[in-house]
């Protein structure tokens, strides 16, 4: 005999509150690390939360009302900021070059120095990379767990037949990484050049060009025209654009 149901309760859960976020994800989104630098400086008790060391990955903070610091300078919640620019050669990915070197950020306005890239092109390579001050959307778009896929330009000296571009996608082992394509496609080969378009979703450190060094093959151009849904298209070489809303979205989607 089932038991009698009992009427609802009118008392409800209490919500989260949404003010409330961790530390690390806090500094990112003001643009002053990546979510795994901001970790860093939070273990290093770097950072100060209403005037005390909080060095626990654990630790949440309100978004408004709460006081953080790192390295004694006050931090301030940024407006979340994503662009897209056509990298050229030469230009390095990182915020600053102690060999005062030309970087990404040279290509932006000062007003935006708090960017940072999301993610590398070696120096010699070019293309689509963007520029954030949103750490959360760094991580999503970089780490391998969310398979972003990349795609690439490579003229490679040299001629490829189809077959011999099998490995890429089975795989190749190199210097201890397994270095491995999702897709390529030949677009051109002749006695002297192949021109191929590979997409990757690892993104490891010069893989595209230490595929073919395997394949006794040299990368002479590397141009990435791709991230996710947004492609290079007709960005001119050196010059920026904001993402748009919608963009920003579609990028994001399905790395929940």
């Amino acid at each position: 005999m089932l038991a009698p149901s009992k009427s609802p309760s009118k008392s409800h859960p209490a919500k989260p509150d949404s003010s409330l976020i961790r530390l690390q994800k806090f500094l990112a989104d003001s643009g002053v690390a990546s979510r795994r630098a901001s970790e860093q400086l939070i273990v290093e008790g770097r950072v100060t939360v209403n005037g005390e060391v909080r060095s626990k990955l654990g630790t949440k903070v309100k978004t408004e009302g709460d006081r953080v610091t790192v390295d004694g300078r006050p931090v301030e919640p940024k407006r979340k900021l994503y662009v897209a620019v056509n990298k050229p050669p030469g230009f390095l990915c990182t915020r600053k070059d102690e060999l005062s070197r030309q970087t990404v950020l040279d290509l932006i306005p000062r007003e935006w120095d708090s960017l940072f890239p999301v993610g590398r092109l070696d120096r010699e390579s070019e293309g689509l990379i963007f520029l954030t001050n949103d750490g959360d959307f760094s991580l999503r778009l970089t780490h391998p767990r969310y398979g972003v896929l990349k795609r690439y330009r490579a003229w490679v000296t040299g001629k490829l037949e189809p077959h011999q571009l099998e490995p890429l996608t089975k795989g190749i082992e190199h210097e201890g990484d397994l270095l491995k394509a999702e897709r390529v496609w030949l677009l051109e080969s002749n006695n002297s050049h192949t021109l191929v378009e590979i997409e990757l979703s690892q993104g490891k450190n010069r893989e595209i060009r230490r595929m073919f060094l395997a394949l006794s093959r040299e990368v002479e151009r590397l141009q990435r025209i791709q991230i996710g849904p947004i492609r290079l298209a007709e960005l001119p070489i050196g010059k920026w654009r904001v993402l748009r809303d919608t963009e920003v979205k579609s990028l994001l989607k399905g790395t929940d």
